[in-house]
């Protein structure tokens, strides 16, 4: 006789355990459709739905770092597509899917033919990165393709303004979405008086969903972009929305703020570029005039070692053609930067430029008023250490310290006598004076004083 054996006996959680690693181990990855019902979205981040049918319903969870990436945010009655995991959550016992993707139902079957589409247009070459136009530096004029009453054309508007408010702006309002909207962006697109009118054009509009943003995925406006006269910036969505027209444009920016902030530089960046040019001129005259001033201190020092007066002729005319030289330049600089800033001017003035150019232009003035002042004041500091060094060459010369009432004495020989002990009695001596030389004869002896 066998001895009964006793049933195994499980903990419900450990069940639960052995369940959901059975459901794991056997199941891959599904996909699953159908509609989404009490949706919960907590503090946390992290979805929690139930997926039904007609006939079933399963519970289903999307973690923060899965959903995140869908966009739009899913409701209660959306028809969805997931691709989840099997999974048994331990603590209820309930068989619930792990999402890990989520779409709009049908959106797939889209997706592919976008693909294939995405695909054609390559073949073509109209992605051929060597067909990028550049786009210019500073435009005269720039074209905006989008709806006039979204926030994106108020976002274009805005950034042009601040960024450089002197190039004016073409604003072309079409759909762009919804039926009609295709052949209306395209139609802009290809307008023969682009060429003309404009240097660039911008194509954008604001975020949305897959399906809000498809006409910028249609191949008569991927066909048109390239076909424009003039390159094209487009700011289509968000910064992780990417359609076919941002894969042709010439140049692609994230959002249309950022086509915008693409399509004209930053008068802040002008006017610093010009501060820095306007330094790098009072730096490179200070370095000059500095130059000059220790050629001169050597050329002085040079003439009080040799005294010749000619050369010092000769130094003294260089020195005033470098001073009317100099001079001369800094006429022309000022000239040049006060008819630039009267062109700057008028220029502002035309188009109602803020306050802010004109105290820039202002300021500009008024350093360069200050740099020339300073240049003054260094050439007439210059000019009297000249005149002051010429007066202590004269004051040195021998002709000068006679003129102040010494006397050159010397004996018959023509031997300059500097001591009495050198003079005997009743020899002749030659006394040198200041405007002439006399004759005389020693009568007395030296004695001290």
């Amino acid at each position: 006789m066998q001895p009964l054996s006793l049933p195994t006996v499980y903990a419900v959680s450990e069940l639960s355990r052995l369940l959901r690693d059975v459901i794991e181990s056997n199941f891959g990855t599904v996909w699953v459709e159908g509609e989404i019902s009490n949706l919960a979205r907590p503090a946390s981040g992290h979805w929690y739905f139930t997926l039904k049918d007609g006939e079933a319903q399963l519970r289903a969870a999307m973690f923060k770092p899965a959903n995140r990436l869908v966009k739009p945010v899913p409701n209660n009655g959306d028809q969805v597509r997931v691709r989840a995991r099997l999974s048994v959550y331990p603590a209820r016992g309930d068989l619930q899917l792990i999402c890990e993707h989520m779409e709009p139902a049908g959106l797939g079957a889209k997706l592919a033919a976008l693909e294939a589409l995405k695909a054609q247009l390559q073949a073509e070459g109209l992605f051929d990165p060597v067909l990028k136009r550049a786009i210019p530096v500073l435009p005269r004029r720039i074209g905006v393709i989008t709806s006039a009453t979204g926030a994106a054309v108020q976002d274009v508007m805005t950034t042009l303004a601040r960024r450089f408010p002197l190039v004016p702006v073409i604003l072309v309002p079409v759909l762009v979405q919804g039926e009609g909207a295709a052949p209306a962006i395209a139609a802009a697109l290809r307008d023969a008086r682009w060429g003309a009118r404009a240097d660039v054009l911008l194509l954008v509009r604001g975020g949305g969903s897959i399906e809000d943003l498809w006409a910028f995925n249609e191949a008569e406006v991927v066909r048109a972009v390239r076909a424009c006269a003039v390159p094209v910036i487009t700011g289509v969505g968000h910064e992780t929305d990417t359609t076919l027209v941002d894969l042709a444009a010439d140049l692609r920016a994230p959002t249309p703020t950022g086509a915008a902030e693409r399509a004209v530089p930053d008068q802040l960046e002008i006017r610093l570029g010009l501060r820095r040019l306007t330094e790098r001129l009072a730096l490179t005259t200070s370095r000059g005039l500095m130059e000059r001033r220790q050629r001169l201190d050597r050329l002085s020092a040079q003439l009080v070692r040799q005294r010749p007066t000619h050369r010092l002729q000769a130094l003294a005319q260089r020195l005033d053609e470098w001073v009317l030289r100099l001079e001369a330049h800094q006429r022309r600089a000022q000239s040049q930067r006060l008819q630039l800033l009267m062109g700057l001017r008028q220029r502002l003035l035309r188009r109602d430029p803020r306050a802010r150019t004109a105290e820039a232009i202002a300021r500009h003035a008024e350093l360069d008023r200050r740099l020339h002042m300073a240049v003054q004041r260094g050439l007439r500091h210059q000019q009297q250490r000249w005149q002051m060094a010429q007066r202590t060459l004269q004051a040195l010369s021998p002709s000068g310290v006679l003129a102040r009432g010494f006397v050159l004495v010397r004996d018959a020989g023509g031997t300059v006598l500097t001591r009495a002990a050198q003079v005997r009695l009743d020899a002749p001596l030659t006394l040198q004076f200041h405007d002439a030389r006399i004759t005389a004869t020693s009568t007395d002896t030296p004695s001290k004083p």
